[in-house]
């Protein structure tokens, strides 16, 4: 299969979702791959070309707020209260599901996830398309999540025909994906939408987790690099061991050289929002560069660098 990409693919995109095809589209967040959520066939297509394993539950973008109460049985004043402020918005929102979503999308749990992109590309596709859309990230699984459309290439040319290019994600890191547990918001993965910024509106606890995922993201080993990784404090930490090539994926501004065949900066005045922005593109050029391994250093876990530490730990899982 040729994959193609375009600038000015909504109309293609729009034609291939209603054949029942996958194509790669741009949210605020990172690249996700798309197919008609309403429709098994189609969401097949997206756990074929990702080889992505079906006991791992997909989220569901909404065209508009109405379909929420489509596809969703629970309309509490939290739920409204959340989905007021963060949507659109990188918020995932885990709920008891109607008949109408396919037990391929939510892998048979009784529950499942939504929510509503901000980015204007996905939005328009998704309200000419009216149907939602299921939409992981567009890579193989487990691999570094896509941020442009040329990772996306990179991950699964020749296996989609679209990839729809909005430029370089704005947030960097995927959305945050919570449930509702009467009055409190349980975390089930961070991301942009911090627990300071939930803690408005409820109680706010981290989930506890299990042997399988309750929603995406949740594996242990998640958004990996090919070559190992250890994660460090600091860079200083690391002792080298024997002639290998050693890549850094640094914090903040590092005069760090040796032992380091190559140095990623994850942001040079160590901005959290800069540094989730950065991640996975730099990630993913460290990977890129023939190392036998790459040191990440840990960033401060408060805000949204609870969400970047939860990526990097997962990424250097199996280092």
């Amino acid at each position: 299969m040729e994959t193609e990409i375009c600038a000015e693919g909504s109309d293609r995109a729009v034609q291939l979702l209603a054949d029942g095809e996958p194509v790669a589209l741009p949210t605020e967040t990172v690249y996700g791959l798309a197919a008609d959520a309403t429709r098994p066939e189609a969401v097949l297509k997206i756990f074929e070309a990702k080889e992505r394993p079906f006991f791992d539950p997909l989220i569901v973008h909404l065209p508009d707020i109405s379909w929420l109460d489509r596809i969703t049985r629970d309309r509490s004043p939290l739920v409204q209260k959340l989905t007021g402020a963060f949507w659109p918005g990188p918020l995932t929102l885990v709920l008891p599901r109607r008949e109408i979503v396919p037990d391929v999308v939510t892998s048979g749990l009784e529950t499942v996830a939504v929510r509503m992109s901000a980015h204007p590309v996905f939005q328009e596709i998704c309200a000419r398309f009216c149907k939602p859309l299921a939409a992981p990230s567009a890579n193989r699984f487990g691999r570094i999540s896509p941020t442009t459309a040329q990772h996306v290439m990179a991950e699964l040319g020749g296996r989609i025909p679209l990839i729809v290019d909005g430029g370089p994600t704005e947030i960097g890191v995927e959305s945050t994906i919570v449930s509702i547990d009467g009055d409190r918001i349980r975390i089930l993965r961070s991301g942009p939408v911090t627990a300071e910024q939930l803690s408005e509106f409820g109680g706010v606890v981290y989930e506890k987790r299990g042997d399988a995922p309750s929603a995406p993201g949740q594996l242990q080993s998640h958004y990996a690099p090919r070559t190992p990784m250890q994660l460090f404090k600091h860079a200083h930490e690391f002792v080298p061991v024997g002639n290998r090539r050693f890549g850094l994926l640094a914090w903040g501004h590092s005069l760090t050289v040796h032992p380091f065949a190559a140095v990623e900066t994850l942001s040079p005045t160590q901005n959290l929002r800069e540094a989730a922005t950065r991640l996975f593109a730099a990630m993913r050029r460290l990977d890129e560069a023939g190392l036998d391994l790459i040191v990440a250093e840990e960033v401060p876990e408060t805000g949204l660098g609870i969400a970047i530490m939860d990526r990097l730990r997962k990424a250097s899982a199996n280092g």
